[in-house]
């Protein structure tokens, strides 16, 4: 266990050290005077070394533009998910989706378990690079680090159908109201 002494109490140590060191000097030191010679020098005190202090920290201070700046970017990268997109098509298409829209496997939509009905969102295939603006229309359980399951249109345009999963950045560009009236 190691001990952590701060640094001023290792000077009053020091200091108190060297105070009863010079103490026990002066008192088993007779009293001499200044024509008789001593038998053995004085006892000296070693000199003492400066104390070494750490170079401060200087932080500069960012003005209200560059706050503003970095504000801004930390909410910008708040809104983006990473994880994994899936679609959905066939056995879907034209029923009835959580919103109350039919779903379309040809229309650029989305599922998401938690934004709200009508949220705007931008998909990025992290491989390719390859965006879409899809808007969401339904609910469902994604697993596995799913964060959205695309309409067979978007999964098309992101190069993703074929292989059926894709790792994707998702960008929330605004967010809906609600629920839909059916149609």
């Amino acid at each position: 266990m190691s001990l952590r002494i701060p640094v001023s109490v290792g000077v009053l140590a020091g200091i108190s050290s060297i105070a009863l060191v010079a103490g026990i000097v002066s008192f088993s030191t007779p009293t001499v005077q200044a024509d008789v010679r001593l038998s053995r020098p004085p006892a000296t005190l070693p000199p003492t070394a400066p104390l070494e202090m750490p170079a401060p920290v200087i932080v500069p201070l960012q003005t209200a533009a560059e706050q503003l700046k970095v504000k801004a970017e930390e909410e910008r990268r708040a809104d983006i998910l990473h994880g994994l997109a899936t679609w959905y098509g066939g056995p879907f298409n034209g029923r009835r989706t959580a919103s109350g829209e039919r779903y379309d496997m040809y229309g650029m939509t989305a599922c998401h378990p938690t934004l709200p009905f009508g949220s705007i969102v931008r998909v990025v295939n992290t491989k390719n690079k390859r965006s879409v603006v899809v808007r969401i229309t339904d609910r469902g359980d994604l697993l596995d680090g799913r964060i959205i399951d695309l309409s067979l249109a978007a999964a098309e345009k992101l190069k993703m159908a074929r292989a059926g999963l894709a790792t994707v950045n998702l960008q929330v560009i605004s967010l809906g109201r609600g629920a839909y009236k059916s149609d």
